[in-house]
């Protein structure tokens, strides 16, 4: 693909990004009401106005105002959040909306070119882009109240503001949206998964909140290698490093280091096959792992709960 073929995928792509800026309400040490702004970017999936965003970008926002690349500025009204997945749905009215198109993150590769659009520091002037590749898949952060599973790593630069923007492949395909940098890193931001936040899209714009049933843990896939270093007595399986509080696995008794080995008569060697048979469930179905816990097997009856 030629150069300028690329600018065109990219000026194509920009038309349907858009900044998101949002109105929240604090009280400041004297118990007054102070109004404080804050800024973010997203993009358009359909001509009926639905914007996809990060939770963390709309988040207690008393006032969404959208604002199109051709300056026509819109009130937003919030579809529909995942606070687990940072995704949320926006909707506007208006005429001649330019949806993006929408890709297969599970195509993606490592190594492979992608761009970043945005609204950084909310800089007037249209949308910016930056060029990177994939740097890893399937990683996790914490923050302090959740961990962030599955996400996409680049090193495409991404900025406050970016927060929310699609990440596009050289078709013009978003394969993911931004949602985090690590402070004083060079080089290292995260987006969301596309086919993780469609799921959630159309389970807000069906259902009007996100029905993915929920664990509450963490962890990773054991390997060869991995097991060999923590001396672990399986070769294979999910290692469970943390457990939340008052999630559906704390509450039938899982623990740190506990080992999932199955999951209602499926083995799950790996996160990805875990993941896989998880998404099969319903809240509020009761499954049953295996796992194992200082070298003894045992069942772990779960009922699961919606993904708040």
């Amino acid at each position: 693909m030629s150069e300028k073929d690329v600018v065109d995928v990219i000026e194509r792509a920009s038309r349907s990004v858009v900044n998101v800026n949002t109105v929240r309400i604090f009280r400041d040490l004297f118990y007054r009401v102070v109004p404080v702004q804050g800024m973010g970017s997203g993009f358009i999936i359909d001509s009926e106005g639905y914007v996809l965003t990060n939770n963390h970008v709309i988040a207690e926002a008393r006032e969404i105002t959208v604002t199109l690349s051709d300056g026509r500025a819109f009130q937003g009204q919030l579809a529909g959040t995942s606070r687990r997945s940072d995704v949320a749905v926006i909707k506007i009215s208006g005429e001649n909306l330019t949806p993006v198109a929408l890709g297969d993150s599970d195509r993606l590769r490592v190594g492979q070119r992608v761009y970043a659009i945005g609204n950084p520091f909310g800089l007037v002037g249209g949308p910016t882009v930056t060029s990177g590749v994939i740097s890893a898949l399937n990683r996790t952060i914490h923050s302090e109240q959740v961990a962030f599973e599955g996400l996409v790593q680049t090193d495409a630069a991404i900025n406050p503001g970016n927060s929310g923007g699609p990440l596009i492949d050289v078709e013009g395909r978003v394969v993911a949206i931004n949602t985090a940098i690590i402070p004083f890193a060079q080089g290292i931001g995260f987006a969301v998964p596309i086919n993780a936040a469609k799921a959630c899209a159309d389970d807000i714009l069906v259902h009007g909140s996100v029905r993915k049933p929920w664990l509450g843990i963490s962890g990773f896939t054991i390997t060869r290698e991995v097991a060999a270093q923590y001396r672990l007595p399986v070769e294979s399986g999910v290692l469970v490093v943390g457990v939340e509080s008052e999630s559906p696995s704390s509450k039938a008794g899982m623990r740190k280091d506990d080992i999932i080995l199955g999951m209602d008569g499926k083995g799950t060697g790996s996160i990805e096959e875990l993941q896989d048979v998880l998404r099969e469930k319903q809240p509020g179905e009761e499954t049953v792992l295996i796992v194992m816990r200082d070298s003894r097997r045992f069942q772990l009856r779960i009922v699961l709960e919606r993904m708040p």
